[in-house]
């Protein structure tokens, strides 16, 4: 896969389309506006200056919530960049403290559980973004990008536990190219993905392969409907690395959805009793 690929997309109605959504939600939500968390990363950066553009920086707040032990310092130093530039209200939240009064708490704590630990830590961040939502009349808007979703590469009720995701639609290397058009700073739209769980953790590595692969392999078999044969044709990968992502995606499928109801009636809610977004009652 030739360096700089990203699947086709319309950056102009893109931005256009995510600003209006932005705007749509807050306004059907009767909420001030958005609070989200800013992590230095081109997921987090693009998802503000986009909220910024939408609603103004008055009514987006920006967390920074760094843990001491698995975030780089250069990390902090260009969410708060991000946050300045764009004039956000902003907070510096170490989670350290909290990590550490969880896990003294926990009698089966395992230092060694790095997954758990790690998932811990986003859940922690999940459960400050929704005080401040709830402390100061905001909703709490997601950063995760198409690729990150399809491939279930989030913390189930930790980053994934939000109110929208205006970036739910837009691959990472768009994400990219969209962090360029908007003027996020350079540093950042090409700085490697890190979920940051853990020392070290960095993305391409954990998942096995680069984002120009798994965004083509998820372009083709997501948006294009190809079959897994017909993905390793026409993007000439090693049929492994297409069987592997197909396979996530399918493996990851709970995480998009709402815990299951065993249906006992006829309107079961999430089954037969649904209703619109913003309808409210008589």
């Amino acid at each position: 896969m030739e360096p700089g690929y990203a699947p086709p997309l319309d950056y102009d109605y893109a931005i256009e389309r995510i600003t209006s959504f932005i705007r749509e939600k807050v306004s059907e939500a009767g909420v001030k506006g958005l609070v989200l968390g800013l992590s230095g990363g081109v997921d987090s950066s693009v998802t503000a200056y986009l909220a910024v553009r939408a609603l103004g920086p008055e009514k987006v707040t920006a967390l920074i919530m760094p843990d001491s032990r698995t975030t780089p310092k250069e990390d902090v130093d260009d969410a708060l960049e991000v946050a300045r530039r764009l004039g956000v209200r902003h907070y510096l939240v170490p989670i350290d403290s909290v990590y550490d009064s969880f896990t003294a708490s926990i009698p089966i704590f395992d230092r060694e559980a790095r997954v758990a630990n790690g998932n811990l830590r986003a859940r922690i961040r999940m459960a400050i973004l929704y005080y401040f939502a709830n402390r100061l009349g905001l909703m709490v808007c997601g950063t995760s990008d198409k690729s990150e979703i399809l491939l279930g590469y989030y913390t189930k009720y930790g980053d994934g536990g939000v109110d929208i995701l205006p970036m739910g639609d837009v691959y990472k290397t768009q994400v990219r190219v969209l962090g360029r058009i908007l003027g996020v700073p350079s540093r950042i739209v090409t700085k490697p993905s890190s979920p940051r769980l853990w020392p070290g953790q960095m993305a391409e590595s954990e998942l096995g392969m680069s984002y120009e692969e798994i965004d083509a392999i998820l372009y083709h078999y997501v948006d294009l409907r190809l079959p897994v044969d017909e993905v390793v044709a026409r993007t000439r990968l090693d049929r492994a690395k297409v069987v592997a992502i197909v396979r996530r995606v399918h493996s990851n499928e709970h995480k998009r959805l709402p815990p299951p109801v065993p249906k006992l009636t006829s309107n079961t809610v999430g089954l037969d009793w649904r209703m619109p977004w913003s309808v409210e009652g008589p």
